[in-house]
């Protein structure tokens, strides 16, 4: 097994673990090892398990590393496959109805011997539920209605459509004049590419009427939860959103706290309790004396801000982003976070489209588009001939659209000057789909795999790789192929891939179609600090896509990168001599 899928196993392990009640350390270790070993390069992992040395890992102790071994090793687990045997299939399925944790699902089986959907679906619709402590009618009734609507309840949601609907409505509350406070808080703010759901978190000094502001948004399918401190609706998406309404003196605490990570808050607690202090979504109390956290409030330590809280606990600011409990609070202790790349340092973008392929706008409209937008260049990188679906350049068609860039770059009628390039096929042996005397004809290529996407993981590497040894090559798009909720990634050796372009010189890009969001953020900080440089492309089809670079930037920001690393931060005269040493050293590579 590669890393990748141990850790998936680990996590599995976990979940089953707490299933069985096993104890909270145990499973807090699996969660803390899947975690260190997704941040390891995969030869790394190899050269530990080699040399005997896992054990140097942070988080994986004596057990966790045997456990690793014999899933390297025989690509099985011992322990899961005692823990699927001990368990039955139906609570894991459990799993997946909304507000059904483990704890539940577990107490569930434990009191009503329930093990399947349909026995909890008969169980609730009996009453017998609704008698177990820490559940009642309406839990019950949100367990029923969850089971019927699980497969569209239970899916998540694009970051980019999350955000359209969030966006309104965190402006509408900060319209209210009983609102002093309101941001969205979860994974929504922490950037993720995918959302399970919308967490608000509002201060304000009258409940009621926002209350009713929120409950009757556009598009709004059933409203299932309304209090005096929380409201939860559903859209007819099957995205349900959370209102929580908190005096002014606990927002930056709540905000926090409902920002997550869990892993994040976790270690942020166990930062406050190491100086004496207990952090919760109540406040900051000190950890002695007796009360709940909620009962202590009233003598947690002041913060305005979520800047404050941090400074309380010793830390530098740590950007919502960066909140994943993958070493952003020891950087945030040595005052190491980066600068982070905002939408503002983005001065063009290079891969998009126009009609002249699968566009829907034309070069002139898209020209327009990025003028608007303030840009400095806009990159046209049309599909290349092979992609026949997408009515791709033939060599003639791609002249005559270099010469129609350069006609409207002569004209000075926009701002933003056009770069010729092209979305080059990857054939599925690693040659591209044009020959050089094209290629040289560019201002840069872009090389993407669209075809062949079945290929084993060594061939598929081998093949891009050739494709990057290429000395026309500049960038290469979409890496892994994935299509987010719709598609998996292909069988590809990401980190070999990464350290080809790193030898080569070649751009990998960030591309920020809501879709795509590829390459994952998470290989992002161990890459750029080799040297790898990013480009974040919109990948856009027509005008409103430029704007999915504002995605782009999220996953970037996860990613650890800076303005440095991204070369379309950098003003146009810069990339222009960049390109130009680019094609220059192509003049000199020998190509097979």
């Amino acid at each position: 097994m590669n890393k990748t899928a141990i850790a998936d196993v680990l996590s599995h392990i976990a979940t089953l673990l707490e299933l069985s009640g096993a104890n909270p350390f145990k499973i807090r270790a699996f969660q803390s090892a899947a975690r260190h070993l997704l941040e390891l390069e995969q030869t790394e992992l190899d050269l530990l398990l080699r040399e005997q040395r896992l054990q140097t890992v942070k988080g994986i102790g004596a057990a966790l590393a045997q456990q690793i071994e014999e899933l390297h090793t025989t690509g099985r687990s011992l322990l899961l496959e005692q823990l699927q045997a001990s368990i039955e299939p139906g609570l894991v399925e459990m799993l997946e109805v909304p507000g059904l944790g483990p704890k539940k699902v577990k107490a569930l089986h434990d009191q009503l011997g329930v093990t399947t959907l349909t026995a909890l679906a008969a169980a609730c619709t009996e009453g017998r539920v609704a008698s177990l402590t820490g559940f009642g009618v309406k839990t019950e009734e949100k367990i029923l209605a969850g089971i019927r609507n699980r497969e569209a309840y239970g899916k998540r949601h694009l970051w980019w459509a999350a955000q359209q609907i969030a966006e309104p409505i965190v402006a509408g509350l900060r319209a209210l004049p009983q609102v002093t406070q309101a941001e969205a808080a979860g994974s929504l703010r922490r950037g993720l590419e995918t959302v399970g759901d919308l967490d608000f978190i509002v201060a304000a000094t009258e409940v009621t009427p926002v209350v009713d502001w929120f409950v009757t948004q556009p598009g709004v399918k059933e409203i299932t939860a309304r209090g005096e401190t929380k409201a939860s609706i559903r859209f007819e998406s099957g995205l349900q959103a959370d209102l929580r309404l908190v005096p002014p003196e606990q927002f930056a605490f709540a905000l926090h706290h409902f920002t997550g990570s869990k892993d994040h808050n976790v270690q942020m607690r166990q930062r406050a309790l190491s100086l004496g202090l207990s952090l919760s979504e109540w406040g900051l109390v000190l950890a002695t004396g007796e009360g709940t956290a909620k009962e202590k409030a009233s003598s947690s330590l002041p913060a305005a801000s979520e800047s404050a809280l941090f400074t309380v606990l010793g830390l530098a600011y740590i950007p919502p982003e960066l909140r994943e409990g993958r070493g952003e609070i020891e950087a945030a202790e040595s005052d190491a976070l980066p600068q982070l790349v905002e939408l503002s340092d983005l001065r063009g973008a290079f891969h998009n489209h126009t009609t002249a392929s699968d566009g829907h706008n034309t070069l002139e409209e898209m020209t327009a588009a990025a003028d608007a937008l303030g840009w400095a260049y806009l990159g046209i990188a049309d599909h290349s001939q092979s992609s026949v679906q997408a009515r791709g350049l033939s060599e003639a068609r791609l002249a005559a659209q270099v010469e129609e860039i350069h006609a409207l770059n002569a004209s000075e009628r926009y701002r933003t000057h056009v770069l010729s390039g092209t979305e080059c096929d990857i054939l599925p042996d690693g040659r591209l789909d044009f020959d050089d005397g094209v290629l040289a004809t560019l201002d840069y290529v872009v090389v993407s795999v669209h075809s062949a996407f079945t290929q084993s993981s060594a061939d598929m590497t081998a093949r891009i790789i050739r494709a990057i040894e290429h000395p026309r090559t500049t960038m290469l798009g979409h890496l892994t192929g994935r299509l987010l909720l719709r598609r998996e990634a292909y069988a590809v050796d990401v980190e070999k891939v990464i350290d080809a372009a790193i030898a080569h010189h070649v751009v990998i890009e960030l591309n920020a179609n809501p879709y795509r969001l590829d390459l994952d953020w998470r290989y992002w900080r161990k890459a750029s600090a080799r040297g790898l440089l990013c480009a974040i492309n919109p990948d856009a089809h027509d005008t409103t896509g430029l704007e999915h670079v504002a995605a782009g930037i999220n996953s970037a920001r996860k990613g650890w990168l800076t303005k440095n690393a991204v070369l379309n931060t950098r003003p146009l005269a810069a990339v222009q001599a960049w390109l130009a040493a680019r094609r220059a050293g192509a003049r000199h590579a020998p190509h097979a």
